[in-house]
């Protein structure tokens, strides 16, 4: 069953943030990939080519967790699980685009086989927020 996503989760799913994507792998084990995101109503789009571990693991099995945190302050986080409910072509790059925009500030660079592209959607069905009190304070 879907979930409504709080505006704190929405923030982050829509500025220029990190998230990981795991996926399951034939064998049940997990597989996690840092991913771009965008965000379309309480849905979340991630970008891929068919050819990826990401698009054919969730072909199979559609079950996903994302984690997402925020560039300025890493123990702002979401922690996201749900499945993919539809893929999305994406031949005319036109979300990839719209989402390097956000990332890269510019189009997506990797033009060969269009017909490849496709977008994950992801409806969530659970999701925490949380802010932790430290700060980023690398050595």
């Amino acid at each position: 069953m879907a979930t409504k996503l709080s505006d704190e989760i929405k923030a982050l799913v829509r500025g220029a943030n990190f998230a990981h994507l795991a996926t399951l792998m034939p064998d049940g084990s997990p597989q996690v990939a840092p991913v771009w995101v965008d965000l379309e109503g309480d849905r979340i789009l991630v970008c891929t080519g068919e050819a990826s571990l990401k698009a054919k693991n969730t072909k199979r099995d559609a079950r996903v967790a994302l984690s997402v945190i925020a560039m300025d302050n890493p123990y702002k986080e979401a922690q996201l699980r749900g499945r993919v409910v539809e893929r999305r072509p994406d031949a005319d790059f036109e979300t990839i685009d719209r989402v390097a925009q956000k990332y890269a500030r510019r189009p997506f660079p990797f033009r060969q086989n269009p017909a490849e592209r496709v977008v994950l959607v992801i409806e969530v069905e659970r999701a925490r927020y949380a802010v932790l009190p430290f700060t980023h304070t690398p050595a």
